[in-house]
């Protein structure tokens, strides 16, 4: 019989994995030998919360045969960086055949961000296998992020996506030909209601419950990927509260990224008290969705964490944006993967602190996959060279569109010869050369 991996590192992606099985896209149940490897890719996992630990963890590791930790597999090397030396890759899948009891049988892979560890490492250590990639957030539509040995690639045959944006397609691995499918929407939302129901008699949900929130604010810990410093990200979780106060919110709920440092909490309790606002912290193992379940908010604030579409999508719940084209402004370089994420969320959903009505975004509008495919371009545009002429006649109304010009800034412009951005030094100097010689 064959063996799955399932490689996963967050609930929400076995959240996805467990919804796609549920609505057989891996085939019968009887069929395959189906393996959970988790994997703890904090910077200091020994420190971190781990997977297991997350409220509705149980339920989806039921569905499988057996639970690997790659951490420990490893050990003491980091799952975020350690992979095998090419010479060594046949000697380490047979210490993991044998330490995981899979024999000869043939192995598939079922991984999360192929670009990197420790996805790369087991496609490099089982370099027969084939290999499926899922995708539990934003960054699917985007461009892939580093270049694939073609070893790897040509395994590759399926892109597993949550219908994030309706409409809206996955710029993740196209240019290996690699084909997108969409995770049923009701699968994931039963998925989404079995954790739900874990969390029943939890005293943080039920605190929360309590005091009747009417909207929930989302952090996402950006100082962790040098985007925003610890304080600039802060005041950033400040400004979602007094927005959210000022349009009508007195009682409301700050779901912390679980790796945020506990003075966030601190400085929102004395914004909160300065705005006449009721705060609760939900700091515990739980997923934002759960809190969806469990009390309906009417607005849900973000800067571009991939749970406020979630809201829209599979809860009908009101959105907005707070710092999301400040943070879209400072990130370097151009092609950082949170690009095309903020960029959606940036023209898809209301500013409120810029007074926008919140809104639930539904499908995307003609103007978005234009504009990410030009993004895109201008991220990795020795990937999509065949975009090229296209993006160039995009940028002329998109770099005049005030709502879209603020994407394709003239120093990226200007490195890849396209329309807005300035005219190379030398060139200038050869054109000055050119007038003065007559010609």
């Amino acid at each position: 019989m064959r063996t799955q991996l399932f490689q996963v590192s967050t609930l929400y992606g076995a959240a996805t994995l467990a919804a796609a099985l549920d609505a057989g896209q891996f085939g019968p149940r009887d069929h395959a030998r189906r393996l959970l490897l988790v994997s703890n890719n904090a910077e200091i996992p020994e420190t971190a919360l781990r997977l297991a630990e997350m409220t509705g963890y149980d339920a989806i590791a039921a569905r499988f045969d057996g639970v690997i930790d790659w951490n420990d597999a490893i050990r003491p090397h980091h799952p975020g960086t350690w992979s095998p030396r090419p010479e060594e890759a046949p000697l380490w899948q047979r210490v993991f055949r044998t330490a995981w009891d899979l024999d000869d049988a043939p192995v598939e892979l079922i991984v999360e961000s192929i670009q990197v560890n420790p996805a790369r490492a087991l496609a490099a250590a089982f370099a027969e296998s084939s290999i499926q990639v899922y995708a539990d957030g934003l960054m699917s539509y985007g461009p892939t992020r580093d270049d694939l040995p073609q070893s790897i690639a040509c395994r590759i045959h399926r892109l597993l996506h949550l219908d994030l944006v309706p409409g809206l397609r996955p710029m993740l691995l196209t240019e290996y030909g690699v084909e997108a499918e969409l995770v049923p929407d009701a699968a994931f939302r039963r998925v989404l209601s079995e954790i739900a129901a874990a969390a029943e008699g939890d005293p943080q949900v039920e605190r929360a419950v309590a005091a009747a929130p009417t909207a929930l604010l989302l952090g996402q810990y950006l100082a962790a990927l040098g985007i925003l410093t610890a304080d600039e990200e802060e005041e950033l979780h400040v400004r979602m509260l007094r927005s959210a106060a000022e349009a009508g919110h007195d009682s409301v709920v700050f779901k912390p990224h679980p790796t945020a440092p506990a003075r966030y909490s601190l400085a929102l309790n004395e914004a909160a008290e300065a705005a006449g606002v009721r705060l609760t912290v939900l700091d515990g193992p739980l997923l934002a969705e759960t809190f969806y379940e469990r009390c309906r908010p009417k607005l849900v604030v973000g800067c571009f964490s991939t749970a406020m579409l979630t809201a829209s999508v599979y809860y009908e719940v009101p959105v907005a944006r707070v710092g999301t084209r400040t943070v879209l402004e400072r990130l370097t370089p151009y092609e950082n993967s949170n690009r095309v994420p903020l960029t959606v969320v940036d023209h898809l959903v209301p500013d409120l602190e810029g007074g926008e009505t919140p809104a639930v975004p539904g499908a995307a509008p003609d103007t978005l996959a234009p504009l990410v495919r030009a993004v895109g371009y201008c991220m990795r545009p020795t990937s999509h060279p065949a975009l090229r002429d296209e993006v160039a006649g995009l940028l002329l109304d998109l770099a005049r569109d005030e709502r879209t010009a603020h994407c394709f800034p003239r120093e990226r412009l200007t490195e890849l010869g396209l329309q807005g951005g300035t005219v190379p030094r030398q060139r200038s100097r050869l054109r000055r050369g050119l007038v003065r010689a007559g010609r």
